[in-house]
This record gives C-alpha cells, structure tokens and sequence, in this order.
C-alpha cells in the first residue's frame, strides 16, 4: 500500500510540474528535461507513467472535467450554471486545471488535438440544456446544441480577458456578466428569477460536497 501511495504522489507531483511548464511556454516550447528538472524525478520514472510529452498533456486535458461537475439540481439550468463557474473557480486555484485550458488554446501548438475539450464542454451543455427543454424550461425556439456551443465559445473568451486582465482574479464577475446576458436569450423568465448567480455560488458548492464526503 506505502508502494502504491508512493507512485500516485509521484505521478501527481509529474502532473503538476508538466502543467506548470506548460503553462508558463506553452505546448511547443516545453520539454521534457524541464519536466524532469521541475517535478524533480528520474526520466525512468516519469516514463514509467506517462508514455510521453503528449501523453502528459492529454492527461492534462482531461483535469478541466475532473471533479468539475456539479451537483444535480431541481432545476436543470442551473447545473449549467454552476459546472461553468466551479471550472471558473478551478482555474483560479487549480495548477492542472489553468495549464489545461492554456493548452486548449494554445495557437502555437502544432499536431495538438485540442478538439477534445471543446467537444465534452459542448455534449455536457448540450445534455443540460435537452434535459432543461424536457422539464420546460427553454424558451420555445431554444436549438440546444446551438445554444451549448455558443456557451463554451463564450466561456472561452472571458476567461481569456480575464486571464490577460487580472490572472483570473475578476473571472467570477466576469461570468456572472456573461451569465445574466446570455441566459435570458433562452430561459424561461419564471425559471431564470429561482436560479442562483452569486459570485460565491462554486464555493458553496465545493465545501458542500466536502462537507458530505465520508
């Protein structure tokens, strides 16, 4: 068990010192000796957990859905909501989670599939917001796979502005702007005055879910 223990803190401690890299230069400039010299581990041992430098990174990529998903909710819409901004409140704590979305984006980074996320961010919506139509909760003309893309096109965006801006500091507000804009477009008015928006509305939600852990 000592063993094992060992090796999850081993790859996580290689996790988190690829995300930093990768953050800090980017998909095309990172190396694996600066990896290696980061998270302070033999080549033998980093290659015993990942195959290589893009197997790093897809691992990376799956930490924007890790235990990024809210609770269920009464009202569908409002796990749109909260998935949205526990992602945004994972991108102003969470290392893996803000090198993540930096590799998404990343323009420079040539033979990376980077279709991946936009893809799962875009069925998640899409699955809300079909069951929200079922609970009658969409505005008539609402298309849901539409209406989820431009979500995460959206998403995208401000978190951009707000990474250039302020280093995520202003993100919460930034998404409850966006929020109160675009939900209106497609919400029933009678469902949209019970939803929550409030700035602290993740970190409810995350030391609610701590809270309830065995």
């Amino acid at each position: 068990m000592a063993k094992q223990d060992r090796a999850i803190r081993t790859r996580r401690r290689i996790l988190e010192a690829a995300a930093a890299v990768f953050e800090q230069q980017g998909y095309q400039a990172a190396t694996i000796a600066e990896i290696l010299k980061a998270a302070e581990v033999t080549k033998g041992a980093l290659y015993f957990h990942f195959e290589s430098k893009d197997d790093l990174v897809r691992c990376i990529l799956n930490e924007q859905h890790s235990q990024g998903l809210p609770q269920p909710q009464s009202l569908r819409l409002q796990e749109l909501v909260d998935s949205s901004m526990i992602l945004a409140y994972r991108l102003r704590t969470d290392p893996l989670v803000r090198a993540s979305v930096r590799l998404t984006l990343d323009r420079q980074a040539e033979g990376l599939d980077q279709r991946g996320p936009f893809q799962d961010w875009s069925q998640h919506n899409r699955q809300i917001l079909e069951a929200a139509g079922r609970q009658g909760e969409l505005l008539p003309h609402v298309d849901p796979a539409e209406t989820a893309e431009v979500l995460v096109g959206a998403f995208a965006g401000v978190q951009l502005m707000s990474y250039s801006l302020t280093h995520y500091q202003d993100l919460p507000i930034r998404l409850r702007a966006l929020h109160q804009h675009l939900f209106p477009s497609f919400t029933l008015p009678a469902v949209l005055t019970a939803m929550d928006f409030g700035l602290d509305r993740a970190e409810k939600l995350i030391a609610d879910s701590t809270d309830s852990e065995p």
